[in-house]
């Protein structure tokens, strides 16, 4: 399957000028990082030692990117629209990566509370794969799929703001297959 769509995106490129060559190439790899197993996206990243242009080249780019007033950095790596993983990955003032973290786990989710902002929540957890809003009720949930163990293996975890954007509380739900 992928030889077939490497193959056709090849053979699209060879009727192209430089700068479409360069804009179809990136975006095969966009494509490519966004599907590439997690032991591969992470594969050789050394604390201390990887660069940010490294980390750029093999995770592709960030979903989104913070920068602090020491100069250091925080990209956001979600995998999917609803994987189960959402990596933070901090790079030092000296352009090195300090650590990745895997932030959709137990630990994280009970550092929710109530009165968190919108942007708190983000920091914390990371885009999240569905948002729903209930105009009527009215509140907006934000929701992360996540491998929770047990007998379900994976759940949603939810957080419900309010009109002012706040949290109120949280929930957890159910992952409905076959129906």
């Amino acid at each position: 399957m992928l030889s077939v769509a490497m193959a056709g995106a090849l053979s699209a490129l060879a009727g192209c000028d430089d700068q479409q060559s360069e804009q179809a190439v990136q975006k095969l790899k966009e494509f490519f990082n966004a599907v590439k197993p997690d032991a591969l996206l992470l594969k050789g990243l050394t604390p201390g030692i990887t660069t940010e242009a490294q980390i750029r080249d093999q995770m592709g780019k960030p979903e989104t990117e913070r920068e602090f007033t020491d100069g250091s950095k925080r990209f956001e790596y979600p995998r999917g629209p609803q994987g189960l993983n959402t990596y933070m990955v901090d790079i030092g003032p000296d352009g090195t990566l300090q650590s990745i973290t895997q932030v959709l786990t137990a630990a994280n989710f009970a550092k929710i509370r109530a009165g968190m902002t919108e942007d708190e929540v983000r920091r914390l957890l990371g885009k999240p794969g569905e948002v729903a809003v209930y105009p009527l009720k009215p509140e907006t949930v934000w929701s992360w799929k996540w491998r929770e163990g047990g007998v379900t293996e994976e759940g949603f975890f939810n957080v419900h703001f309010d009109v002012n954007h706040v949290v109120y509380t949280t929930s957890r739900s159910d992952v409905m297959r076959g129906h």
